[in-house]
């Protein structure tokens, strides 16, 4: 084991929220350490649509978006399976980049400060004795806290609390995720959002002149066709008119989608055996809830501010686990909440369609809803 180093923090993932959090403590004047699986650039299933809530505190990180020539979205498209179509606009709005392009840029960021970013690296146990051990596949580090940021699937030395797995259990519908980028005619100012059976689609530019399709399909539609994702999107996309036309008149960049699967939306744990999480490692939250990247960005601020404090000695570890918890709390419990209640509504056939065509008749209303999935400028 390295002995002659104990890190201020080791985050074990270096998606968005491990990423911020690695430059907002090394900004601090702390040492980290990142684990990273994979090797950046990369791309990840994901809508790549980010609400504006998140613009400045990104440039606050040292990322230049206003350099960047990025679309800024602030108009929205839903439409159901029958082909009706609500508009509305989006007063916060967001703007679009992909994953490649802002994991990549963020990892060049927490290198020029001082983050020992370790590319291709599994993290394969956490112990805790006075401190944190952590074993990996290049060597064994030390750290005062560790951060869990390491995505939807759990790795195996974390600790699931019971109502995390009991959640788990009790959710029976399992989705997969997919992910094209595609050259299209969609102004990019908007962003749509396509119902078909059981899922749906969202469309939306994001930078070098390409638009990101990413949908989300409950598993049973790809089990139906056994395992092909083509026929499933002949089968059942295709039945929403609007989708059809964009599978069959863009120009698709990719030869083969990004896929997962097994995705659920769990109940959320901010802490498994003294390891704090953010992003999706606090559990998977349903994209209705509003933008998923700006949650587990501002749960990166949140944890950041804990463990500074914690740091300077103004708070003892178990202060730190309930502060977390109660900040993670009243951040997202109403959007959570409203992203349960507005999954049920969508990727229905009959359920989708007239609550679309109600909510025309109802602007306030259809913006009273939109900014529940947008938490406030932070």
């Amino acid at each position: 084991m390295e002995k002659d180093k104990t890190y201020d923090c080791a985050i074990i993932g270096g998606g968005l929220a491990g990423l911020c959090l690695s430059i907002q403590l090394a900004d601090a004047g702390r040492s980290v350490v990142l684990f990273e699986k994979n090797e950046y650039p990369f791309h990840k299933v994901c809508g790549e649509y980010i609400s504006m809530e998140s613009y400045q505190f990104l440039l606050s990180l040292g990322l230049a978006l206003d350099n960047m020539n990025l679309p800024k979205i602030d108009l929205l498209g839903l439409s159901s399976e029958r082909g009706f179509m609500l508009n509305s606009g989006l007063d916060l709005g967001g703007f679009g980049i992909t994953r490649y392009s802002l994991d990549y840029a963020l990892s060049q960021i927490a290198v020029s400060k001082g983050v020992m970013l370790l590319q291709n690296c599994k993290v394969n146990k956490v112990s805790r004795q006075k401190d944190f051990e952590i074993n990996t596949s290049v060597r064994d580090f030390q750290a005062r806290l560790v951060a869990g940021s390491y995505g939807r699937y759990t790795p195996a030395f974390i600790q699931q609390s019971v109502d995390y797995k009991n959640s788990y259990k009790k959710n029976k519908n399992s989705y997969i995720g997919v992910k094209y980028h595609i050259k299209t005619k969609l102004d990019p100012r908007r962003i749509e959002l396509h119902n078909f059976k059981n899922g749906y689609c969202g469309i939306s530019k994001v930078d070098k002149d390409l638009y990101c399709l990413c949908y989300l399909s409950q598993a049973s539609n790809l089990l139906k066709y056994n395992g092909d994702i083509k026929q499933m999107e002949e089968q059942v996309l295709y039945k929403n008119p609007f989708l059809k036309s964009y599978f069959t008149e863009s120009e698709f960049a990719d030869a083969k989608p990004l896929a997962i699967s097994n995705i659920q939306f769990s109940k959320k744990q901010t802490n498994a055996d003294g390891i704090f999480l953010l992003g999706d490692a606090a559990g998977s939250i349903t994209p209705l809830c509003g933008n998923g990247m700006s949650m587990g960005m501002r749960a990166s601020k949140l944890l950041a501010q804990e463990m500074l404090l914690f740091y300077a000695e103004k708070i003892d570890f178990k202060s730190l686990k309930t502060n977390y918890d109660q900040a993670w709390n009243k951040a997202f419990n109403t959007r959570i909440k409203a992203g349960f209640y507005l999954q049920h509504l969508f990727g229905k056939k009959w359920m989708t369609h007239y609550t679309l065509k109600m909510l025309v008749r109802f602007p306030l209303l259809t913006k009273k809803i939109i900014s529940l999935t947008h938490g406030g400028i932070f």
